[in-house]
């Protein structure tokens, strides 16, 4: 069972369900297809529960972590080479180093999700 923190008797899934609970309908919609999206690209991996924030975990490693906020969701970690890699679909999204923000706004662009956690996957399998 995936724990959420070290020393938690709490399972991530609690902590995420409660996570989600505490959000506005519009931002939960969002994070629920980001976190469906993460999982679907990465076979094998699992929900965790780590910097109060949702994660998907990997061969045991953070692949990536979600969050939501009054006017946008995040997606993290997006690393230079990765936000290099995907400039031109980017733009006219705010990023920061290692972070992605999608408006809430806006309807989530799930086919660029994809391509991001693909790419996190390939970048976690490569530093194995």
């Amino acid at each position: 069972m995936e724990r959420s923190t070290k020393g938690s008797d709490q399972p991530a899934a609690a902590h995420i369900r409660a996570y989600f609970a505490a959000q506005p309908p519009k931002t939960r919609v969002a994070l629920r297809k980001i976190r469906e999206t993460a999982l679907a690209v990465a076979p094998g991996a699992v929900e965790g529960f780590s910097y109060r924030i949702p994660s998907v975990k990997l061969d045991g490693k953070a692949l990536v972590w979600y969050a939501g906020f009054k006017n946008h969701t995040s997606l993290y970690p997006i690393g230079d080479a990765i936000r290099a890699e995907y400039k031109a679909e980017l733009e006219g999204y705010e990023t920061s180093k290692g972070t992605v923000r999608f408006p809430l706004s806006k309807p989530l662009p799930v086919g660029l999700v994809k391509r991001l956690v693909k790419a996190r996957v390939e970048d976690l399998r490569r530093k194995k």
